[in-house]
């Protein structure tokens, strides 16, 4: 395969993400209309494995894990089902577009949290770019917010772990093949949520009440975890065959597939304000991907000047 063929592979496995993971939030809000947040999310991960599993036999990779990764592994874990907890409990009664615009802060936070915790250089600009992008998930979230409360709130939380959730998996994956890591990851936050809702069971807190779906609410159940194993396997692949820059902006497409998905399945469609706060966000992500390509082209230019031309 040459490298052209390999960029435009790994382009159509980010356009396939782009397709997939938004059906993960349409199978979540359909199980949950009747299944408790808490097993939606426990659900996912119990599929996920058992899909991943097959896989990782199949390439012949190793199930052993070091103290450190089994530590980053559950650090991993524990940030992807906070995510996915809020994710499913914001979609059941919001539209998914809505949620998805505002959990579109992610890269803003990353940003913040480099600059911030991790001492990495961000110019005026960038961070400027992400205040912007701030102001709008203002604009999706106020009329979230008057319309459905405080769960308006909880895309903001999954930005927040997602976001904590790619500065662990950047780490992890120098130390693991993206397949195990997957699945390992999968067992440890299926494990992990069994506490969560034993614990929520016994209080009597509906959103962890140990309730098994009934009916087709197994099939949407089983459809969370196959459309998130498809999705994250597509964009671990698609960032092999080509470089992060190039994939980022398709990412914003996933908007676009998600408001069509929540306009087919629920009639759901955004309204003015949110949309103006969509562009925002898009906008300022758009941006923060171009300064972020200059300054590493930058960066390149300064150890490897190009060679004088001879005369």
């Amino acid at each position: 395969m040459n490298p052209t063929d390999r960029v435009l592979t790994g382009v159509a496995l980010m356009i396939g993400f782009c397709i997939f993971a938004p059906l993960i939030d349409v199978a979540s809000k359909l199980a949950a209309q009747d299944v408790p947040v808490g097993v939606v999310t426990l659900g996912r991960f119990i599929v996920q494995a058992a899909l991943m599993l097959p896989v990782v036999l199949f390439m012949r990779l190793s199930f052993s894990m070091t103290p450190q990764t089994l530590g980053l592994t559950t650090i991993r874990a524990s940030l992807a089902i906070a995510s996915t907890y809020c994710f499913i409990a914001a979609v059941k009664v919001m539209p998914i577009a809505d949620a998805l615009a505002i959990v579109f802060v992610e890269p803003f936070i990353i940003l913040l949290v480099g600059k911030l915790a991790l001492s990495e250089q961000v110019g005026p600009r960038r961070l400027g770019a992400a205040i912007v992008g701030f102001g709008g998930s203002l604009l999706v979230i106020q009329p979230s917010f008057a319309a459905f409360g405080a769960v308006a709130l909880f895309p903001l939380g999954t930005a927040v772990f997602f976001a904590f959730y790619m500065l662990v998996t950047r780490h992890l994956s120098q130390r693991m093949h993206p397949v195990t890591m997957q699945f390992h990851t999968a067992v440890l936050a299926a494990l992990l949520c069994l506490p969560f809702l034993a614990v929520g069971h016994g209080l009597g807190e509906p959103a962890l009440a140990f309730v098994l779906p009934e009916g087709v609410f197994w099939l949407w159940c089983f459809c969370v975890g196959l459309a998130a194993t498809i999705s994250h396997m597509a964009m671990t692949y698609a960032l092999k065959f080509a470089p992060s820059s190039t994939l980022a902006p398709l990412h914003y497409l996933e908007i676009v597939t998600a408001t069509l998905f929540g306009y087919i399945f629920f009639g759901d469609f955004p309204n003015a304000l949110t949309l103006s706060g969509v562009a925002v966000i898009v906008a300022s992500g758009l941006y923060v991907i171009h300064r972020e390509r200059q300054v590493a082209r930058a960066a390149r230019l300064t150890l490897h000047p190009p060679a004088p031309e001879l005369r």
